[in-house]
């Protein structure tokens, strides 16, 4: 098993993609910090339970989903940026290599990718 990149050529299609799985991600966030608030104000309203600690695990919660949509506002303006046909690491997946005696250990264990292009792969380095 060895790591490998997935990288992806910058296409229109791409572009407008990533655009839509950001924008996707950050409305979940915020809709999440919306459910936070709404638990956390019929907790707050429950005897026996500490309103300051309530607001405080609450507002730590929300920062936190606050803190992703600020990164998910950069991914966006950085996308903005990216020149069109640019490569990009995507993700990283687990690939079987297949090894026997006589291999040169180096050009096993060197770094690979698969590069695509609109969904489909174009290359594998």
């Amino acid at each position: 098993m060895k790591k490998v990149l997935i990288k992806q050529i910058v296409t229109e299609k791409s572009k407008e993609k990533l655009r839509e799985n950001f924008h996707n991600h950050k409305m979940r966030l915020e809709q999440e910090c919306q459910q936070l608030l709404f638990e956390q104000r019929k907790l707050q309203n429950k005897p026996g339970i500490s309103k300051q600690e309530v607001t405080n695990r609450f507002q730590q919660e929300i920062n936190n989903r606050k803190e992703k949509i600020k990164l998910a506002d950069f991914k966006n303006e950085q996308l903005d940026m990216l020149e069109l046909g640019s490569e990009i690491t995507e993700k990283e997946v687990e690939a079987l290599v297949e090894v026997s005696e006589g291999s040169h250990w180096n050009d096993i264990m060197g770094e690979r990718a698969i590069v695509i292009k609109d969904d489909i792969v174009i290359r594998i380095d």
